[in-house]
């Protein structure tokens, strides 16, 4: 033992010399009492067991960095270090982490899964389903009492009543709700009946801690989201809680009724669509048609469609011309034979035998050939003596 006489700042310096040495690190696992916030945004309280108890200090710092909201009466596991506090010679934890008791095991056991999926490809985006711009029907996979079932169905019914809604009730929390999850996603996958089998599945619950949620941390639940050939919308928690099949699913939505914003279109908005298609479509129409009276016109303008019609005209004209050229030279080359035959019929006129009996010469024939001279006449020999007035027959005498 020492003789030296200690002043109280120096023993409790010795003190708080070891022991914040000794203890630069500790996890505390206790109940919280005496909770307090201070204006200053400081947090004060005490963390005790059945057996001893211990003040506590979270700083604004880590206060606003906490995701466990702190009260009087919850288990939790506190990280830190020890620190002694001189006026009032006490010792306190000074925390630079707060959870909820049990959380730890949790995440620890969530990122051990969420590793294991990622490699064996669980949450690829090559695999992610799209979820249908109209569907007809529409299953939800969720708790039937709650605030969730209401507000998803008040948000389907004025986005898109047309849409029939199936409701598969599941436990969300507590024993066999990871089971109860997958089995529901499994029927919808797997019945044959064509009226249960939705064009979409909403899974969703409200918010709450890890433990609350762990149903959708649970491996049978991503299998089940892994090998749905429906896609699947996953709404679990608020926005800033994150589980497992929020990554698994095919679409994350923040909220419950996020998600049934996302699975249906606006009704209104899609009726606007349709005016505005069929205004184009109209457009377009009206386009075309007046596009093709202008190609028409032109067309029915150009040469090339008028230049059968003037080569018909040409040639009528010119067929036309040669008619009436034919039709004179035909005239001409008739009206020259007839002048023609009719010399030559005045000069066959003048040549005729009769005419010259007219003039008192008389032609004698016999054997009905004409006679020209006196030597081919014999006695006995019996003519034929022509006139003009008719035929006399006569015998040639020897006395001639």
């Amino acid at each position: 033992m020492s003789n030296e006489i200690l002043s109280v700042s120096e023993l409790t310096l010795q003190i708080k010399t070891g022991l914040e040495t000794l203890f630069p690190f500790v996890k505390l696992k206790g109940e919280i009492s005496n909770y307090k916030r201070h204006s200053s945004g400081h947090s004060y309280l005490t963390l005790k067991d059945d057996g001893a108890q211990i003040p506590a200090i979270i700083w604004k710092n880590t206060g606003i960095r906490l995701g466990v909201e702190l009260k009087d009466g919850i288990n939790v596991v506190a990280e830190g270090r020890l620190e002694v506090y001189p006026p009032s010679g006490r010792y306190q934890l000074i925390c630079t982490a707060v959870t909820a008791a049990g959380e730890g095991a949790l995440q620890q056991a969530f990122a051990e899964l969420l590793q294991k999926l990622a490699k064996a490809g669980y949450f690829g985006a090559e695999r992610k389903k799209a979820v249908p711009a109209i569907p007809e029907t529409i299953a939800l996979i969720t708790s039937s009492t709650g605030a969730v079932i209401e507000d998803m169905s008040k948000v389907l019914d004025r986005r898109f009543p047309a849409a029939r809604v199936l409701l598969y009730p599941v436990k969300v929390q507590g024993t066999n709700a990871a089971g109860s999850v997958a089995a529901g996603i499994a029927y919808f996958n797997s019945t044959k009946n064509p009226s249960h089998r939705p064009d979409v599945i909403i899974i969703a619950r409200g918010g709450g801690s890890l433990e609350d949620l762990q149903a959708f941390n649970d491996e049978i639940v991503a299998d089940a989201l892994y090998n749905s050939t429906i896609p699947v919308i996953s709404a679990i928690g608020h926005e800033t809680d994150l589980t497992i099949a929020d990554m698994a699913a095919d679409l994350r939505a923040g909220t419950p009724s996020i998600a049934a914003e996302l699975a249906v279109p606006d009704t209104g908005e899609l009726l606007r669509r349709i005016d505005n298609l069929l205004s184009k479509q109209e457009r377009a129409v009206l386009s075309n048609v007046e596009g093709a009276e202008r190609q028409i016109y032109s067309i029915c303008s150009s040469y090339a469609f008028n230049r059968p019609p003037l080569q018909m005209q040409q040639f009528e004209e010119r067929i036309t011309t040669l008619l009436e050229r034919s039709g004179k030279t035909i005239r001409n080359i008739f009206n020259e034979t007839v002048v023609r035959y009719a010399s030559i019929h005045q000069q066959l006129t003048l040549l005729d035998y009769r005419k010259t009996l007219e003039r008192g010469y008389v032609l004698v024939k016999k054997e009905g050939q004409f006679m020209t001279g006196i030597t081919e006449l014999h006695p006995s020999d019996r003519v034929d003596l022509l006139f003009h007035e008719g035929t006399l027959p006569a015998v040639i005498s020897s006395d001639a």
